[in-house]
């Protein structure tokens, strides 16, 4: 088992583990719309089922939401 970090929090996880992995694990709502850093870095999707996670690497779960507007 590894640690990394998911959203500031520790996880524990078997290795090996892709991004796709974790996405899962976590129960991640609209998989489809969220986007991924892995350590600071943006993941293309594209990378999602490929991208081997290491010990200690930082996984952060954004979604971009639009609005605002003048009423």
């Amino acid at each position: 088992m590894a640690i990394i970090i998911v959203n500031g929090e520790d996880q524990e996880v078997q290795l090996p583990a892709t991004v796709a992995d974790i996405i899962k694990q976590n129960n991640v709502a609209q998989p489809e719309m969220v986007s991924v850093q892995v350590n600071e870095e943006f993941v293309d999707r594209d990378e999602f089922a490929t991208l081997q996670l290491q010990e200690g690497d930082e996984v952060d779960f954004l979604y971009f939401m639009g609005g605002g507007g003048t009423f």
